[in-house]
């Protein structure tokens, strides 16, 4: 169905008019419920002549902004320039353009650029084309059918990331490959980084470092040449918390107490680091560094929670004796598996194995190791 079809239907039907009443003296009835069904393609001047008399209108200059933002959303989108994405819709006003063909479109792309942006209305679907319709699948979380309508290197790099969320590393590895390969052909360097950088950390929370640093020292090259420090910064944190994963906790202390400006999940590493190394009063100080602070990911309550369960390791020596403190654990390893990337869970895993062990809890422990196969090998 043609967008501005199911817009008149829409309108006339809100304004309880008959298609008789909105077509007289503009075209025949008969034409109009083809217009309304998408059976028909009407020209420019029976659509303005339909809206007008619904009283929808888009003057020159806001229909040329409307193609201009469309047109440099689907760029900023498909070379993986996600921060300007955000950039560019961070004063969207839908409503203006609510009478642009470019409508859907500029939804979607608000849409993606937002954290955790919701799907469009599911009526509207009827009306996309199978670019726009891919998008909507990607916001659905139905990434592999978006790749069947789009398959370009921004729908392989999201079901590659949505596979790394969900602890699918080998799935997703395949699909950042073909993501990295299709953004290289297209000269989208900054999806190219995107990918490998998310290959690197599929590496890591396999604990595979080599193969980690390779594709993290490939990811550095590009984030220099691109000036993104902020994914540099990322690469550092993710290598120095597989090291803590693989016990290499001098090594992990060296990056994290060095950082500047740590939030509060690098505090929560730091602590770690100084637990495993035998500074206690350092790693007491960093925890009440990191409770006078806001979190900003994850949700503020829980990495409080994560932060409370290291003090409790280090202010009581019994803590596998106590019950709060496998009660404390397990929620905030529930949590974390159901509303976190796999890597949140399968970090703190050998903190709930030793629990269950200490509790001889077996069966479950074993559940465990079948259940993040991919995290314990």
């Amino acid at each position: 169905m043609n967008y501005y079809g199911q817009l008149i239907r829409r309108e006339r039907l809100r304004r309880n008019w008959s298609q008789a009443g909105l077509c007289r003296g503009i075209c025949a009835v008969s034409y109009l419920s083809k217009i309304e069904q998408g059976r028909a393609e009407p020209s420019d001047e029976i659509v303005q002549l339909l809206l007008g008399k619904l009283g929808l209108s888009l003057d020159a200059a806001a229909r040329m902004d409307a193609k201009a933002l469309a047109d440099e959303g689907f760029e900023l989108l498909f070379s993986g320039d996600f921060a300007g994405l955000r950039a560019a819709f961070c004063d969207f006003d839908a409503g203006r353009f609510r009478v642009a063909p470019e409508y859907i479109s500029l939804l979607l792309l608000r849409a993606l650029a937002e954290s955790g942006g919701k799907p469009v209305q599911s009526e509207l679907e009827r009306c996309m084309d199978a670019r726009q319709l891919a998008l909507q699948r990607i916001l659905q979380g139905r990434d592999a059918e978006a790749i069947g309508l789009l398959p370009n290197a921004y729908a392989h790099f999201c079901l590659g990331l949505s596979e790394y969320e969900a602890g699918r590393y080998a799935a997703a590895l395949e699909a950042l490959q073909t993501a990295y390969e299709l953004a290289a052909k297209d000269g989208a360097a900054q999806l190219m980084l995107e990918c490998r950088a998310l290959m690197g950390s599929c590496y890591c929370n396999r604990k595979n470092l080599p193969a980690m640093q390779t594709h993290y020292a490939a990811a550095r090259r590009l984030a220099r040449a691109l000036g993104r420090d902020d994914m540099l910064r990322a690469i550092g944190y993710n290598t120095a918390a597989a090291q803590i994963e693989t016990g290499e906790y001098e090594a992990a202390y060296a990056y994290f107490s060095a950082c500047q400006d740590p939030d509060v999940m690098a505090l929560h590493k730091l602590a770690i680091c100084c637990e495993k190394t035998g500074r206690k009063e350092e790693a007491l100080a960093a925890l009440d560094r990191a409770d006078a602070m806001d979190a900003g990911y994850p949700a503020p309550e829980l990495a409080k929670q994560l932060c409370s369960l290291v003090r409790r390791r280090l202010e009581h020596p019994d803590y596998l004796a106590d019950a709060a403190y496998g009660e404390l654990l397990l929620s905030c390893f529930e949590r974390c598996r159901a509303e976190l990337p796999a890597g949140y869970a399968s970090f703190h895993l050998p903190w709930v194995l030793e629990w269950y062990q200490a509790t001889r809890q077996y069966k479950k422990a074993c559940q465990l190791l079948l259940d993040f196969p991919e995290h314990t090998g």
